[in-house]
């Protein structure tokens, strides 16, 4: 399939059985490809579920039409989520989840174990109970996963950044300083790089008691340099001070052995978690977006048999179809089926595209059309 001129949305429509079904269904594949293939099309076969009164019906239109928005909103959290995780492209996240082609035929009949006889009993509860405790499940997970992203996120800013701000835990190692002296103190000193030369002929004599010699150059990034330097401790005051005029910042740090290895095991700790469970989760996320998704398909599939028999009546008799619109044409696929389907509302010439409620249907402000029409928007990555 060319991606470019197909939509990720597919509409999902009946209308009432000719003399069969099938005849329907022939009708509106030849006039879809008459005109130069306005969308691809499938038979979505709905099996034949027992009807209640019309007030049952009317009640479960409703009902139907606030599970559907809840499970669209399940099934794009996942996808959402699957796509932060992932930290990659949009269309790798598209393409993962909606293993594109057979796509909805396989969910429809993964979907039909959900399906009871009648009508009445169709299990709603079994329904939003099943993504309900996806929504639930995805938050806890979510929430330890961020958690754990966010700690190592931190870690990671901790030993990036400037010289002045930077840890150094990953720098420095105990040779570069003096320690457990009673007099002498090793500083750090961040000396930019244009200030260098000044620093090589000044920093023995910015204060007294300053050790000759002892300035090496540890680390640099592009600005600067970081140095040590030896000194007495009663001389630290005045040598900050002094620095300060040249442009050398003197940086807070005590060498600790103990807190720099726990920084660092601390780090690695995270980053094994992250990569631990980084797998089970886009695994969980796969299983859970198919699962969400039938579930999705499924409710759709509920709309329009209820749909259908409070349009078009008893006895049960009509096709629903799925149909993929070429993007470039789809204006020209609702004239078409206009044309096909305007028959069926002698108010609908009036009304067409006009939003209305009709009293007894409630089709949540979706536009009218003359044929019961849902869209099935599998655009699921909205990034904000």
């Amino acid at each position: 399939q060319d991606k470019g001129t197909k939509m990720t949305e597919f509409w999902l429509i009946s209308a009432p059985g000719e003399k069969t079904c099938q005849q329907t269904w022939e009708k509106l594949h030849a006039a879809t490809t008459k005109h130069n293939n306005l969308s691809t099309n499938s038979k979505f076969n709905i099996p034949d579920l027992k009807v209640g009164t019309l007030d049952v019906l009317v009640g479960l239109s409703d009902e139907l039409a606030k599970l559907d928005a809840f499970v669209e909103s399940v099934v794009k959290k996942v996808a959402q989520y699957m796509a932060d995780v992932l930290e990659d492209s949009k269309d790798k996240v598209q393409e993962n989840l909606l293993a594109n082609g057979g796509l909805f035929e396989q969910q429809w009949q993964a979907a039909h174990r959900f399906y009871s006889s009648s009508l009445d009993t169709v299990p709603f509860l079994f329904i939003f109970q099943g993504v309900n405790q996806i929504d639930n499940d995805l938050k806890a997970r979510a929430s330890a996963y961020n958690n754990l992203k966010g700690n190592l996120q931190n870690l990671e800013r901790k030993n990036a950044g400037s010289l002045l701000t930077r840890s150094l835990a990953d720098i420095v190692k105990k040779e570069d300083f003096v320690l457990d002296s009673e007099y002498l103190v090793t500083l750090l000193v961040i000396v930019p790089k244009l200030n260098y030369n000044d620093w090589v002929k000044q920093y023995e004599t910015l204060a007294e008691m300053v050790v000759p010699r002892s300035s090496n150059v540890l680390f640099e990034d592009q600005d600067s340099y970081l140095c040590n330097v030896t000194l007495f401790r009663k001389a630290v005051d005045d040598f900050k001070h002094k620095a300060r005029e040249y442009k050398f910042m003197v940086r807070d740090f005590q060498y600790n052995e103990e807190e720099m290895k726990a920084d660092k095991e601390e780090m690695n700790r995270l980053s094994t978690d992250k990569k631990k469970q980084f797998g089970p989760l886009v695994r969980w996320l796969k299983v859970n977006f198919s699962e969400a998704f039938i579930a999705w398909i499924h409710v759709k599939a509920l709309r329009v048999f209820v749909e259908s028999v409070l349009r078009y009546g008893l006895p049960v008799n009509f096709q629903a179809m799925l149909l993929q619109p070429n993007k470039k044409t789809m204006k020209k696929l609702r004239e078409v089926l206009y044309d096909l389907y305007k028959h069926l509302d002698s108010s609908a010439a009036a009304i067409i595209d006009a939003t209305m409620d009709i009293p007894g249907l409630n089709l949540s402000q979706q536009e009218y059309y003359p044929y019961v029409y849902y869209k099935i928007d599998c655009n699921l990555l909205e990034f904000k």
